[in-house]
């Protein structure tokens, strides 16, 4: 029994899904609502538009996808082409929120397709037959989209709900055009959900020209979890790679995510690494996808146990228990920090964050303390480093 005055914890049972969901939500480990969920869910229920501003690991996922299939199962008028589309800037995303979704609809029957690009013509003959069939949902990066839609297959007339995911990282990717290309061609009566981890001017003009009379959620803006114990190390870059040396060489570490700031880096840095017998892979844009995937999923079952990784899978990385994040290098957007560290610490789990930080990279550090609102532990380098 909750004690006096304390707010009752929701269920998911509280929010009247069907069943065939709720054992999806079983199968995937899920037990209790997430802050975005408990807000989100009732309002999409009631087919409002919404502004989520929320960042990644917070369960933001589950809060549109849930009450989405819910309206599916209900809707009548089912199987009239494509019901839901879910627009995201990268390939990662997509095939994260499709992976979530199969689990999710495992019992519903409900279909889905990812569309994305920078794959062989086997994996476009695959998505166009979906579209052409009419999945149910679709999630899809921009660019590949288009090239769909101009072909004249894609049956968008019943479309029914719209979801723009990190629509702040599809504006910084110079993705606002796409966008609203691809939204001209849906039918103006739709329930339309933004979420973005941030809510600059750019965010708010795109909302007023997309979404009507929206409700808006706004969750621990642009702040890492609590559960990540964030600290920095000022060291000059020549001394970078000895300090990471004494971090990870027979250390006891099943997963650690290490940033920099490019692919070149991030290639030199698993070369280093793996030379002196550390278990690592690099994964960026060069990759082939077919190899990202591999990557990925090496590192998600532990095969390997340290990924370098370079921004373009901040935001896209969906793995449970990463023990460690190492920032080699600052990045150059505040925002992307938080994305960063938001990789460790996921679903009320705990985790460590680690910045080197050199001459610099001291403003950009300023930068962000600022956003977040507070300064970050520093730990002096061992004795030989400092």
């Amino acid at each position: 029994m909750p004690e006096k005055g304390e707010k009752k914890k929701l269920s998911f049972n509280d929010f009247k899904l069907s069943k065939s969901i709720l054992d999806g939500i079983e199968s995937m480990g899920y037990t209790e609502p997430t802050p975005i969920q408990e807000q989100g869910i009732p309002i999409i229920m009631q087919n409002k538009d919404l502004i989520g501003c929320a960042q990644t690991g917070t369960g933001k996922t589950a809060a549109f996808l849930l009450p989405l299939l819910q309206h599916i199962i209900e809707d009548k008028e089912k199987n009239a082409g494509i019901n839901t589309l879910i627009i995201v800037p990268t390939r990662e995303l997509a095939i994260q929120i499709d992976q979530h979704l199969q689990g999710f609809s495992y019992f519903t029957g409900v279909s889905s397709v990812a569309v994305y690009g920078g794959t062989d013509g086997v994996i476009w003959d695959q998505q166009k037959n979906a579209l052409n069939m009419g999945a149910d949902i679709v999630i899809a990066t921009p660019g590949r989209l288009i090239a769909h839609l101009q072909m004249g297959y894609m049956a968008l007339q019943n479309l029914k709900h719209l979801v723009l995911d990190e629509a702040d990282r599809m504006l910084d990717m110079g993705f606002y055009g796409d966008i609203i290309q691809i939204v001209q061609n849906l039918p103006e009566k739709r329930q339309t959900l933004m979420f973005s981890a941030t809510m600059p001017p750019e965010i708010r003009k795109l909302a007023s020209k997309l979404l009507n009379n929206p409700e808006e959620i706004k969750l621990a803006l642009a702040k890492p979890a609590e559960g990540v114990l964030q600290a920095i190390y000022k060291i000059d870059d020549t001394r970078k790679l000895s300090l990471l040396k004494e971090l990870l060489v027979n250390k006891e570490l099943a997963r650690v995510l290490l940033f920099t700031s490019t692919k070149n880096d991030a290639k030199n840095l698993a070369r280093t690494l793996k030379s002196i017998g550390l278990s690592v892979e690099a994964i960026h844009s060069d990759l082939e996808q077919k190899e990202r995937e591999k990557v990925l999923l090496n590192f998600k079952s532990a095969r390997i146990h340290i990924l370098v990784a370079t921004d373009i899978v901040s935001r896209g990385i969906d793995i449970d228990n990463i023990d460690l994040v190492i920032n080699y290098h600052v990045p150059q957007d505040a925002e992307d920090y938080v994305h960063r560290v938001g990789r460790t610490a996921r679903a009320k789990a705990t985790g460590v964050a680690l910045t080197f930080v050199n001459r610099r990279e001291t403003q950009q550090l300023t930068n962000i303390e600022k956003l977040i609102g507070y300064k970050i532990f520093e730990i002096h380098p061992p004795g030989n480093l400092r």
